[in-house]
C-alpha cells in the first residue's frame, strides 16, 4: 500500500491508513469461507498537510454517521470476490468521499419573486378554490 493522493496538495500518508480483511457475505461459493476479502479501511480525518480546517468540518459534518466515537472514519468494501480489489475500491471511495466536500456550498441568495409567478400563484388559489366549492352541496333557490 502506498501514500492516497487526494489533490496535488493533500496526500494521506500510508501510516495513516489502517485495513483489516475478513471474511465477506454473499456470493463465493466455498470460496468465502476461507478467503477474507472483505477489506475495512480506517482513518482518522485529523490535521494533516493540506487538509484545512473547514474542508475537514465539512467532511465531518457530511459523514458523521460513518465516524465512529474516537474520531475514526471506517469504511467496508466487499464488492469483489478479490481482497486487492476491495482495497482499491475503498480507497476510492475515500477520495471521491473527500473530494466531495472539498469545495464549500454556494450561499443562496435571496430574491424576490417575480409579478407572473404571483399572478401564477394567486390563480392557483382561485383554481383550487372553486374546484372546493363545486363539491359543496348545492344552493337552495328560495
Amino acid at each position: 500500500m502506498s501514500d492516497l493522493a487526494v489533490t496535488h496538495r493533500f496526500v494521506i500518508p500510508e501510516a495513516a491508513l489502517t485495513w483489516s480483511a475478513t471474511r465477506s457475505s454473499g456470493p463465493g461459493g466455498q470460496n468465502v469461507n476461507k478467503v477474507n476479502s472483505k477489506v475495512t479501511l480506517r482513518w482518522k480525518p485529523e490535521s494533516q498537510d493540506g487538509f484545512d480546517d473547514a474542508w475537514r468540518r465539512r467532511f465531518e459534518s457530511r459523514y458523521a454517521t460513518r465516524i465512529t466515537k474516537d474520531g475514526e472514519l471506517v469504511l467496508h468494501s466487499e464488492k469483489t470476490r478479490d481482497q486487492i480489489r476491495n482495497l482499491a475500491d475503498a480507497r476510492a471511495r475515500l477520495v471521491s468521499m473527500l473530494l466531495e466536500c472539498r469545495i464549500p456550498p454556494k450561499a443562496r441568495k435571496a430574491t424576490r419573486p417575480t409579478l407572473g409567478s404571483k399572478k401564477r400563484r394567486i390563480e392557483g388559489k382561485k383554481r383550487q378554490s372553486q374546484k372546493k366549492r363545486m363539491r359543496g352541496a348545492p344552493g337552495r333557490d328560495d
